[in-house]
């Protein structure tokens, strides 16, 4: 344990019930309050119960809970949607759970500045239909768009199908008023396009994941609606195929497509079986789904041109052009849906999230086979080729017991680290270090380096209370 933190007594959940009133607190329910001890991250081990789930409402009530929980020295974990990746919202040391989901306010559309503010609750496809009327968009939002919290996007830097052309979270965030460690409301930047008066705080939160802070607004760039989306499916014999295609697109063409999605087959096989899709996968060993976007339908018709072309020469057999929004969504559905189908295919399985330079995609993608070889398991591979981020997700023959599962991983853990170390890469593009991954932190950084994370922790959070246990141990 990171040090020795006091419980949740009687008293304190009765100065907590003043703060947001009894409604607002679960306490002394298990059954409850077990939602709220994990997220998305496959096994039971990443679980933590919390002591008491506050939902507070207003930056000050938040404020008054922070103060308790230094006062008292009580961990404090804030919490979205719960839809995380790394056990980031988990309480691991019970303690407080902050849900920031009563916050889900729009607060301004502001039009002459191509700026939103929000709350953190809210959900980050919620944001887009808001300002679809005023043909604008948030173009920073993860592939998880219709569960996740802006709040949690913000906290991870999330990224998503978008980010080749666009860019994840943190290129669009531009103020974030905040809950300080120590119970301070605090604003960082605003609606301001350029600003450098002294440290970029706003960027050392963006990618935080509530160690630092609690969000409490939050003010986003808007840009213009593209008016026009195609989308390719291009069916490649192998993934050694699709994937070594990829830095050609993305030089050869001269052209910046808005995303390029890298699915092998037996991605693709398991979200179709999951949604009863019927994409003609059964020939291919990966596809490519690469979309264009725009303003001018005779430019994007020319750029997805020129993207196939690129594509047929570098060994796809079929290439499938979406040109409407119910084509689209029908492909794009499996691509999100990758996920939730392997949940739902394996109970043992292990979800990763590493990002190399994206001219080293092919190599790591043959180095994984490798190791699914050696060890006997499946490695099967998707994600954001355009930007280098693949999700990897390891999971053992069905015959396999959970004795030999549990002593295997972190063998193929390591060695898989190690690899994306040697490729310049590191251990999470998007979804976090949470607590899932704090121990292989020494693979990909220096020590010199988490000597700096460590002394801004504790330089903002001098009690240690604020998520702890998560991305490093003090």
């Amino acid at each position: 344990m990171e040090k020795s933190y006091k419980p949740v007594t009687h008293e304190i959940v009765a100065e907590i019930k003043k703060i947001v009133g009894d409604r607002y607190v679960i306490y002394n329910d298990p059954e409850k309050m077990e939602n709220y001890s994990h997220d998305e991250t496959p096994g039971k081990e990443w679980a933590h119960m919390p002591d008491i789930v506050v939902r507070p409402r207003t930056a000050s009530e938040i404020a008054a809970i922070v103060k308790l929980a230094n006062r008292e020295t009580i961990p404090i974990t804030p919490r979205g949607a719960g839809s995380g990746l790394s056990g980031g919202a988990v309480p691991l040391y019970g303690g407080i759970l902050l849900s920031v989901d009563r916050m889900n306010s729009i607060l301004e559309v502001d039009l002459q500045n191509l700026m939103i503010t929000v709350e953190p609750g809210v959900v980050a496809n919620d944001i887009n239909e808001h300002v679809k009327e005023h043909s604008l968009f948030y173009a920073g939002y993860p592939m998880s768009l219709e569960t996740c919290y802006i709040g949690g996007n913000v906290a991870e830097n999330a990224g998503g199908g978008k980010a080749v052309k666009y860019g994840v979270t943190s290129r669009y965030v531009l103020g974030l008023e905040i809950v300080t460690p120590t119970g301070e409301i605090v604003m960082l930047g605003g609606k301001l396009v350029k600003d450098v008066t002294g440290y970029n705080m706003v960027q050392l939160m963006v990618g935080s994941e509530g160690t630092l802070g609690i969000f409490t607004k939050i003010i986003l760039k808007l840009i213009p609606l593209p008016k026009i989306q195609v989308d390719l499916l291009c069916l490649f014999k192998s993934s050694e195929d699709a994937i070594a295609a990829v830095p050609k697109i993305m030089t050869a063409g001269g052209i910046i497509p808005t995303s390029i999605e890298y699915m092998d087959r037996d991605s693709v096989k398991a979200a179709c079986d999951y949604l009863n899709e019927k994409i003609p996968y059964q020939q291919a060993g990966a596809m490519l789904l690469i979309s264009v976007d725009g303003q001018d339908r005779e430019r994007v018709e020319n750029e997805y041109e020129v993207i196939g072309k690129i594509c047929e020469s570098a060994g796809a057999f079929e290439i499938y052009v979406a040109d409407n929004p119910t084509t689209s969504e029908r492909i794009w559905k499996v691509r999100r849906n990758i996920a939730e189908a392997y949940n739902v295919l394996s109970k043992r399985q292990c979800g990763e999230d590493i990002v190399v330079p994206p001219s080293c995609i092919p190599s790591v993608v043959a180095k994984f086979a490798q190791l699914a070889d050696k060890y006997g398991v499946y490695i099967p591979n998707y994600g954001h080729a355009g930007d280098g981020n693949l999700h990897s997700r390891i999971a053992p023959p069905s015959d396999w017991t959970d004795e030999r599962w549990k002593e295997t991983l972190p063998k193929i853990l390591n060695e898989l680290y190690r690899l994306v170390a040697d490729e310049g890469g590191r251990i999470s593009g998007e979804h976090g270090i949470g607590h899932k991954r704090k121990k292989y932190m020494r693979y990909v950084v220096s020590e010199d380096y988490m000597n700096m994370l460590k002394a801004v922790k504790r330089a903002l959070d001098p009690n240690s209370i604020m998520n702890p246990g998560k991305i490093f141990d003090l």
